[in-house]
């Protein structure tokens, strides 16, 4: 493990305990205490470079204060052109940021936008003096807009504040107001989220012994044989998604520690966004409500691993970011098509990660093997009997194979993230995913589509 991933595990460990303590406070506590914990957290990591994360916020303070009726698309376009500058800081004469600053930056750019879109329908709704006629606030909206004290306890609160999971002000507002935290359960779900970090901790450390990304860089490497070269990238992508494993699973157990992001199971919540119907108050001398923490889940390894289709697996992965890009990227994309709007968000996501070529290579070729999955699903359809996913057709098991040998092509260029080490591993793999998902696009819409059924009239006897 590297200086950083140690420091990041340390951050993550911390967290844990230290969210049994604010579980037992009260609004201010979690509030000013969390943001004090989190502000020291990033002043020991970032020093300096802390300077980068404040004038994001004081940025986006400004657009919220001076234009909160139309501040969402504002404060993207100012967010993210904070980053270009922020990854492109050496090029002005200024010291380079460290890894956590980077990691704080990301995850605060996401938190920025969301406040801003919530800020935005909290302006909107009262102009049109909807909340008037309802009975209640409308479901995820804000009560005001939060003042610039509010803005920074918000961004630098301890919980995600590096590793994610991202979440929403409205989410943040829920944990401080809860009435009554101790009712709320931590140490069974804990447990369960917690009980096989163990296990890929240590399959991460014998993998990444065994299978160093830098082999892949070195002349060895480039003379083995074909199926060697093939078969690297299946324990480096292994390794990879380990190493989230732990990271993501610990930080989620830093939110159940202090209860933040449970919601009663009757809200229906879902990562990164929250409840999605109303939750009807307890009545007195009912039972209390069950609790989940969808609202914070950030990852689903068994969902990852052994989901069968391309679409599905990105669902499984980073799952409360996925819910910003598919909320604020993915619905605004200036296209129709799926797979257009798929390629337009990935893109965004691929600038969002860095500036590195190989995040664009990779995340670049998602649109072209979903299209070529959607061209096969609808080719076959109706043909083979395609039994459901949990009855695992051999049919199935042929395309969770190629699911899984898509991602671990494309893990390549995220990790080597060099333009040229990139390209000089696909050309030693023949560029096999990309070749063999055009040849299956073409295939897919050279099938034959089945007739439909002739409509029937009623039956008689």
């Amino acid at each position: 493990m590297t200086p950083e991933e140690w420091t990041y595990l340390a951050v993550l460990l911390f967290s844990v305990p230290i969210g049994f303590v604010f579980k037992r406070g009260g609004y201010q506590v979690k509030q000013f205490g969390g943001a004090a914990v989190g502000l020291l957290l990033t002043l020991v990591t970032c020093n300096i470079h802390t300077l980068h994360s404040l004038v994001t916020v004081l940025g986006t303070w400004v657009i919220l204060s001076l234009s909160p009726r139309s501040c969402h698309y504002l404060t993207l376009g100012w967010t993210f052109s904070y980053l270009l500058f922020f990854r492109t800081v050496t090029s002005f004469g200024l010291p380079a940021p460290t890894p956590f600053t980077n990691a704080v930056q990301l995850l605060l750019t996401l938190k920025m936008v969301s406040l801003a879109n919530e800020v935005q329908e909290i302006s909107r709704a009262k102009k049109q003096d909807v909340t008037s006629f309802t009975k209640g606030p409308a479901l995820g909206l804000i009560p005001s807009v939060p003042g610039l004290g509010s803005i920074l306890c918000y961004s630098y609160c301890y919980v995600g504040l590096m590793t994610g999971p991202f979440y929403r002000y409205r989410t943040y507002l829920d944990w401080l107001q809860q009435p009554d935290s101790q009712a709320i359960p931590s140490w069974r779900p804990l447990v369960a989220r917690a009980r096989l970090v163990p296990v890929y901790g240590l399959l991460f450390l014998g993998a990444a012994w065994l299978f160093p990304l830098e082999y892949v860089r070195s002349e060895a490497f480039a003379a083995r044989a074909l199926p060697f070269r093939l078969f690297y990238m299946v324990p480096v992508f292994f390794v990879f998604r380990m190493r989230f494993y732990v990271a993501w699973l610990c930080a989620e157990c830093a939110c159940i520690a202090a209860a933040f992001g449970a919601y009663p199971r009757a809200a229906r919540a879902r990562p990164g966004g929250g409840p999605t119907v109303h939750c009807p108050s307890a009545e007195e001398g009912a039972a209390p409500p069950e609790y989940d923490y969808e609202t914070i889940k950030n990852i689903d390894p068994y969902g990852t691993d052994f989901c069968v289709r391309v679409r599905d697996g990105m669902r499984y992965w980073n799952m409360s970011v996925q819910w910003w890009l598919a909320q604020y990227i993915y619905k605004s994309a200036p296209f129709r098509s799926y797979v257009m709007r798929s390629g337009w968000t990935m893109l965004i996501s691929a600038y969002w990660h860095g500036l590195h070529p190989g995040y664009y290579l990779s995340f670049l070729t998602i649109p072209l093997c979903l299209a070529a999955e959607g061209a096969m699903e609808a080719g076959l359809s109706g043909r083979r009997g395609a039994a459901p996913e949990p009855d695992r057709s051999w049919g199935a098991w042929v395309h969770w194979f190629l699911k899984m040998r898509a991602y671990d092509y494309m893990c390549m260029g995220f990790v080597l993230l060099e333009l040229g080490a990139t390209l000089q591993y696909w050309r030693s793999v023949y560029f096999c995913v990309h070749l063999g998902a055009l040849a299956l696009l073409v295939l897919g819409r050279a099938l034959p589509r089945p007739a439909a059924p002739a409509a029937q009239g009623p039956h008689r006897e």
